[in-house]
């Protein structure tokens, strides 16, 4: 298999990157449960397996993708055997000192094969190089594979925001220092 390739994308590779598929399946979501009492709130979350595997549409639509794009720091990409297989949307600005990845994708026939992984490794490279502090990951609850990339990877969950994506769908945020 030939080697993959980090580099910055370049804004005559955003018409390719931008006709990846972001979409995904899973069988596995992630279900929060809150109960509010006098003096606790509790806010907890469980995977559930679902009875089939569904079809998850990505949060962003394809205009909100490239627009998002014009307020990113840095997009990285991925290229296996000189083709664009994956990206990531870096943000400097919504959080102190704190890298915020907004976009993570990966060609459907790519998936699974450590790109996701290297790309967010080559995101956190570039974060520490600017001297930021921590990075930070935003995905849909329903996204188990992106999910469990992170844990695997060192994220920490940090927190969540329902009802964030205009889809409705809750938001969960994972953070990782940065050395």
């Amino acid at each position: 298999m030939p080697e993959i390739e980090i580099r910055p994308a370049l804004t005559t590779d955003y018409s390719v990157l931008a006709e990846i598929d972001h979409s995904s399946r899973t069988e596995y979501v992630w279900q929060m449960d809150r109960s509010f009492e006098i003096g606790q709130i509790s806010v907890g979350f469980r995977e559930i397996r679902l009875p089939r595997s569904i079809h998850i549409e990505y949060p962003h639509t394809h205009d909100q993708i490239v627009e998002g794009w014009k307020k990113s720091a840095g997009i990285l990409m991925a290229v296996l055997a000189g083709q664009p297989v994956g990206y990531v949307s870096i943000n400097d600005q919504l959080a102190p000192r704190a890298a915020w990845v907004t976009d993570l994708a990966v060609s459907e026939s790519h998936r699974r094969q450590g790109i996701g992984s290297a790309l967010l490794l080559s995101a956190q490279n570039w974060a520490s190089q600017r001297k930021l502090r921590r990075i930070i990951l935003e995905m849909q609850s329903k996204n188990n594979a992106a999910l469990r990339m992170a844990l695997k990877l060192g994220f920490e969950f940090c927190g969540y925001n329902d009802q964030y994506f205009a889809n409705q769908d809750i938001a969960l945020f994972f953070a990782q220092p940065l050395r």
